[in-house]
């Protein structure tokens, strides 16, 4: 393990995912603090010039959305040669974009819900009855957290979906909806954490439910030895699928007949308080500042 004494913290951005990686950034901010290290943090906006950070031995990335997972800031670091927390620019690229990931991952024999490309919605003139699912969900190819996310019953609301997704950026995926469990498994290093299953009063798990509701329970999975066994090595299989390292959060679907479903990986997760990330880390006796250090640790091995 390199021994590091400065450590940059990069937060922030333009994204819709801002607030919430403001607060990521913060609390892991204070727990490298406490943890004994040199360390300042940096909103990624007011970074004029990457090389600035070259007076630091280490950047633990908090920075959620496309300027923190997309890839294009790992390339940079890699560039002037300073190491970063999770996977390195061309894993981040695989798992940031869904249509890249969830190709790799069948290709793995792993399964993902059925869904449909639509590069430009403007284009996209697929009628409400051509669509071989009759509940899904429309979202971007390429964000986080839930941000722009349609879920779809009926024809008046695809209809609708159609009408808004015109004002904003694609691509999209139209994606089968597989409505009975969700759950997400964190993987530090070589240690796969217990997973949670997730418990909304929400329709789905979308950003609201994420990072501002109360009513939202991140439960640790409850279930036999070998049904646990079986998720965790389905979170392993897809992380290495996607070449990850470090750190990174697998987000799984169960059908009503047991069968388990990639939905994405996260390749720089939340830390905030309501992120499930820390929240893993509890039910194993580890404090906040116990599992920022194991990706630290995970990420420099």
């Amino acid at each position: 393990m390199e021994s590091i004494d400065k450590i940059a913290v990069l937060f922030g951005g333009s994204s819709g995912e801002r607030e919430v990686s403001l607060e990521s950034g913060k609390r892991v901010y204070d727990a490298i603090i406490t943890l004994g290290y040199d360390c300042d943090k940096f909103d990624i906006n007011d970074i004029k010039d990457i090389n600035v950070l070259r007076n630091f031995d280490f950047i633990f990335i908090a920075l959620h959305g496309e300027e923190g997972e997309s890839g294009a800031l790992q390339k940079q670091l890699e560039t002037i040669g300073i190491p970063f927390t999770g996977s390195n620019s061309e894993s981040c690229s695989y798992s940031w974009n869904k249509s890249i990931s969830k190709d790799l991952i069948r290709k793995n024999g792993i399964k993902t819900p059925d869904s449909i490309q639509i590069n430009n919605p403007l284009n996209f003139n697929r009628s409400f009855k051509d669509i071989p699912f009759d509940h899904f969900f429309i979202k971007p190819s390429m964000d986080g957290s839930s941000v722009n996310i349609f879920e779809i019953k009926d024809e008046n609301e695809y209809l609708k979906t159609l009408q808004q997704l015109s004002s904003l950026n694609g691509p999209f995926i139209l994606e089968e909806a597989i409505k009975h469990k969700e759950y997400t498994v964190t993987i530090i290093g070589d240690l796969v954490f217990p997973p949670i299953e997730i418990k909304t009063t929400n329709s789905f798990y979308d950003y609201e439910a994420k990072y501002l509701s109360d009513d939202t329970d991140l439960v640790e999975a409850q279930y036999s030895n070998e049904w646990i066994d079986k998720i965790k090595n389905f979170a392993r299989d897809s992380y290495e699928a996607l070449k990850c390292s470090g750190w990174a959060r697998v987000d799984i679907l169960e059908d009503e007949y047991g069968d388990l479903y990639f939905l994405e990986l996260n390749s720089s997760p939340g830390m905030t308080s309501h992120s499930c990330v820390p929240k893993s880390g509890e039910f194993i006796g580890l404090s906040y500042n116990q599992v920022v250090q194991k990706i630290i640790n995970a990420s420099i091995d």
